[in-house]
């Protein structure tokens, strides 16, 4: 048995998990925060069958697609000297970070 850990974007989360549940996959939510754009996003834990890995993994791949955002530059740090001007910066967002670790033991009381 496997655990995957999804970390995917908040606007990617609600059709993931109704895809995963539809194919019988048992998911826990965590809302958590992202560290390089301070945003959020949602870790998804999910114990699966050593033979139903790629099958979940694909259903991440196919609802959670990478794409272009412009932002604002985040200001500087407090007791910085001078004129701090904003200006828009363009970044990847949603996607997917995937981890897949093995279980020793698995229990559900």
């Amino acid at each position: 048995m496997k655990l995957i850990i999804a970390i995917v974007h908040d606007d990617d989360v609600h059709n993931l998990i109704d895809d995963l549940t539809k194919e019988d996959f048992r998911v826990t939510k965590l809302a958590t925060t992202g560290g390089f754009l301070k945003a959020g996003n949602t870790t998804l834990l999910a114990g699966v069958e050593d033979d139903q890995v790629d099958k979940a993994i694909g259903i991440v791949k196919n609802n959670c697609e990478t794409r272009n955002q412009t932002i604002t530059s985040p200001t500087p740090m407090a007791g910085t000297a001078g004129v701090f001007i904003p200006y828009p910066i363009e970044v990847k967002i949603g996607g997917a970070t995937i981890f897949v670790v093995d279980i020793e033991k698995y229990l559900k009381l």
